[in-house]
């Protein structure tokens, strides 16, 4: 039994260490961002001290091209291309019954600029970015952080964390859990505060929703 220990500990250690860093960085004067996370087991929004948006992926066996992203109509594109899992990845996955993250990208972004991210399951955090946030994702764990402006995610299912400012704000979740400052509430809707410029707007069936107020 030690032994099998040994080995899976050996086979985990070299499957996280044959990960690869690399980096794309450009200037933009568009204002919206849109991102495909597809490929992706987690996703870091943070914001950038420079003009520059900067790309970090980490992930197996990547080069530079799979870094994707194209500018036209005022609007940038992202997106990843992460080669599928060998055959005996797969196995090993099933066998160490877990998830090893196989690919993973933080982006840096000036604050203002609009951020859209789609994914299908993925793990999302934002750093407090300092800009509007749309994510648009079926499953995963979203940390979000302060919310500094307009936010609007739609999720089916999973987990969120958010810290809120002063705004408008919509939050439903049909089947899931909703909690403010640990209190346990049905839905959250403070529209009637007109003077109020931010929105905050999160719409879920199956998902917890974890706020905490100033």
């Amino acid at each position: 039994m030690k032994r099998r220990f040994i080995i899976l500990f050996c086979l985990i250690s070299t499957a996280i260490l044959s990960q690869k860093k690399v980096v794309k960085k450009f200037e933009t004067q568009s204002k919206e961002i849109e991102i495909s996370t597809l490929g992706l087991d987690d996703f870091v929004i943070e914001n950038s001290a420079s003009n520059f948006i900067e790309i970090t992926l980490f992930a197996e066996n990547i080069e530079e091209q799979h870094i994707l992203y194209k500018e036209e109509f005022n609007l940038v594109k992202i997106q990843f291309e992460i080669p599928d899992n060998k055959i005996e990845d797969r196995v090993f996955r099933k066998f160490i019954t877990k998830r090893l993250h196989r690919a993973s990208a933080i982006i840096k972004v000036p604050k203002n600029k609009v951020i859209a991210v789609f994914g299908d399951e993925i793990n999302v955090e934002s750093k407090s970015y300092k800009g509007d946030l749309k994510i648009f994702i079926e499953n995963g764990i979203l940390k979000l952080h302060t919310i500094y402006a307009n936010l609007q995610v739609k999720m089916y299912t999973g987990n969120l964390y958010a810290k809120l400012n002063n705004g408008k704000i919509d939050v439903v979740s049909k089947t899931g859990k909703i909690k403010i400052n640990g209190i346990l509430v049905e839905k959250l809707d403070q529209k009637k505060e007109e003077k109020l410029e931010k929105e905050i707007s999160i719409h879920s069936l199956n998902a917890n929703i974890f706020l905490t107020t100033k």
